[in-house]
């Protein structure tokens, strides 16, 4: 029984010697995931916001539900978009997806 005992106290003294290497590849795989996804996708919320924040009439955009049109007017919440002649829809700021070149529309016809 003297034996036994002992193993295990070796055992379990010899355990903690990994220490920093162990969480390594987690450190790692956190840094990736960070560099990877977290960062362009902030980089690309800020772009989004300031293209909102820059809209102004004339501008033309598309919506998120694809259809192409000219900004009429802007609201605090919301934005006209002129898609035909004398016919306005009402969108929130958040449905436009991206703003198009001056002229877009006009190749596009």
């Amino acid at each position: 029984m003297m034996f036994i005992s002992n193993a295990y106290a070796e055992a379990a003294a010899a355990a903690p010697a990994g220490g920093i290497m162990d969480f390594l590849p987690l450190v790692a795989l956190v840094a990736v995931f960070y560099f990877l996804v977290l960062r362009p996708q902030s980089k690309r919320a800020k772009e989004q916001k300031a293209m909102i924040a820059a809209l102004q009439r004339g501008d033309e955009v598309v919506t998120a539900g694809g259809e192409v049109g000219s900004v009429n007017k802007v609201y605090e919440q919301f934005v006209g978009v002129e898609l035909a002649e004398n016919l306005v829809v009402m969108v929130q700021k958040s449905a436009i997806q991206s703003v198009l070149p001056k002229g877009t529309i006009k190749s596009i016809k």
